[in-house]
């Protein structure tokens, strides 16, 4: 599977995917195994906690779920992550050197691009998918929509502000496949292990497009 067929299957596997923010290692795979059963299979676990990348390990091992590394700003996180068994990876912006290392450790990369100069450079490199990042302040779902006409080649992810509230509006755009969402899994929720509760916010987002 080459990387953009890699990233394809992650945009398409449901309407949301999860930004997470794992504090505990624990947490970590009962989280996944709650969002799975709700139909969110492509989970982005941010770089913000210490606890990262083994909870990027413990997700690798639960079935059905893709694992995937948010928050890439190096070389080194591409490495570390590749190594903890990220199968994709999502980053704020693209960086050369940070392109070039997802080539060198073989990780499929949705770069993060907020301009039309930004999403035509990653374009000339190959990047069919994008994250447009950060979605509510570089414009909303008027300027993401806008890029369709002159851009239709690209298929975005916008992240950053979407709500439960306003993802359906992001969703009906032509160039948009999945947004990205960290109200999928409260902080208040993980730390009371409320699973059964994430599971049926789980199920409202990948109905979304019901």
């Amino acid at each position: 599977m080459t990387h953009t067929d890699m990233i394809a299957k992650v945009c398409n596997a449901a309407p949301v995917i999860p930004v997470l923010t794992i504090d505990r290692v624990e947490d970590a795979q009962p989280l996944a195994r709650a969002l799975v059963a709700g139909g969110l299979s492509a989970l982005e676990i941010t770089l913000r906690t210490a606890a990262a990348m083994e909870a990027i390990a413990a997700i690798a091992e639960v079935e059905g779920a893709m694992a995937g590394v948010g928050t890439l700003l190096t070389a080194a996180h591409i490495r570390d992550a590749k190594s903890a068994g990220a199968t994709f990876g999502v980053s704020p912006g693209a960086t050369e050197t940070l392109i070039q290392a997802a080539q060198d450790y073989d990780l499929p990369l949705l770069p993060g691009a907020a301009t039309a100069t930004e999403a035509m450079r990653l374009l000339e490199q190959g990047f069919v998918f994008q994250k447009f990042f950060p979605a509510e302040a570089a414009g909303g779902a008027p300027a993401l929509g806008s890029m369709a006409g002159p851009l239709p080649q690209i298929t975005f992810c916008p992240t950053g502000g979407v709500t439960p509230e306003n993802a359906k509006t992001y969703l009906a755009l032509p160039n948009t496949r999945c947004v990205g969402g960290s109200w999928i899994a409260p902080k208040a929720l993980i730390d009371a292990g409320d699973w059964d509760q994430i599971t049926q916010i789980a199920r409202r987002a990948a109905d979304l497009l019901a």
